[in-house]
């Protein structure tokens, strides 16, 4: 067999941290492992993006420690902020950096110019590099002139999932995302704020320890009325997730940026439609039917006016949650699988060892 050594973040079973990124590299080992790879997994303690030196120590001690000519497949969390200790093993290492969201993707007068000089560097000397949307691998070209040929994409994979029973009204609106600034929820709460006329609930379903302030902030905006509507659930994983999705109509994001969205095509694996924003590679999750029409309603970033519109209409015209039904069912239909994704990385890893 194969052997391919994984580096990851700490914390990839962590149930207080789930991520889509988390949900990805665990799956992919899993897969890999069936596929007859020997897979070794590297968990690097840090806060990752955001190494100290300490986290960079330690993700030196484990790639010097691996053998010349090893396949090394490290997620971009960690790969691309740590070009003082990859770039020194990349002639003797086969480096595959698989990125899931660009970590210079903002505009560079935005603090991003020494992100971006720091993943352009690791980018740069990799033997390939693995995107999971065909948005994020046209970023980093834009971003980095990287060779198009050294450039892959491998998109997340979904499970098979009972349809969700949901309500008549189709009041239950689900979010499923970490509560942070980019996922956008302080703008879904004022999407919600101009529909208290109608009847709805929102659970919102993701992690509340990745940005405190910006947690603390939204409850206080729930004091004007929308606290018993409206419940921040914390993170769920397993059957308790899916107990959520059977529960929900439909799944609502007003993420300001995402590399695909892993929930999106986990709420159409359960046949439910998806009222979001037009960002990334989201409309790439959310696709077509086969009729080449949407399974939701996507509408402008950090535009609670055009989200609220959008929910309203999903609520008040039944015609239309049926119509947005079908499609997703329709879609459900199309979604590829993990083994799918994984062949892909399969493919890139053993290029990479010749």
């Amino acid at each position: 067999m194969t052997p391919v050594h994984v580096v990851v973040p700490d914390g990839l079973d962590d149930p207080a941290r789930p991520s889509g990124g988390n949900a990805y590299d665990r799956r992919v080992c899993s897969e890999l492992g069936r596929m007859g790879w020997r897979v070794r997994l590297h968990e690097v303690p840090g806060s990752w993006p955001h190494p100290d030196a300490a986290a960079l120590a330690a993700l030196a001690g484990v790639v010097e420690r691996l053998p010349d000519d090893a396949v090394v497949l490290l997620d971009g969390l960690v790969a691309s902020t740590a070009p003082d200790v990859l770039v020194p093993q990349a002639r003797r290492l086969r480096l595959v950096v698989l990125v899931h969201m660009p970590l210079g993707h903002r505009p560079a007068d935005d603090g991003a110019g020494d992100a971006r000089m720091r993943e352009r560097t690791v980018l740069s000397v990799a033997d390939a590099v693995v995107t999971t949307s065909a948005w994020t691998r046209r970023r980093l070209l834009e971003l980095y002139q990287l060779p198009p040929d050294r450039v892959h994409v491998a998109e997340p994979g979904v499970d098979a999932a009972d349809l969700a029973t949901g309500t008549a009204t189709g009041e239950a609106l689900l979010c499923v995302a970490a509560v942070t600034f980019d996922k956008g929820h302080d703008v879904l709460l004022d999407a919600l704020a101009t529909m208290t006329d109608l009847s709805w609930r929102c659970v919102c379903v993701g992690s509340l320890e990745r940005d405190p302030a910006f947690v603390e902030a939204l409850r206080h905006s729930l004091d004007g009325g929308l606290g018993e509507r409206v419940c921040f659930a914390g993170p769920r994983t397993g059957a308790d997730l899916d107990r959520t999705y059977s529960a929900a109509d439909v799944m609502v994001l007003a993420s300001r940026a995402e590399t695909y969205s892993m929930v999106v095509i986990e709420a159409l694996a359960r046949g439910l439609p998806v009222v979001a924003t037009d960002v990334g590679g989201l409309p790439e999750a959310l696709g077509h039917d086969i009729a080449a029409m949407r399974p939701g309603l996507l509408v402008p970033p950090e535009d609670s006016a055009a989200l609220g519109a959008a929910l309203r209409d999903w609520l008040s015209d039944a015609e239309l949650r049926e119509e947005l039904r079908r499609r997703a069912r329709e879609r459900r239909k199309s979604l590829s699988r993990w083994s799918t994704t994984t062949s892909v990385i399969a493919g890139v890893l053993a290029g990479a060892s010749r």
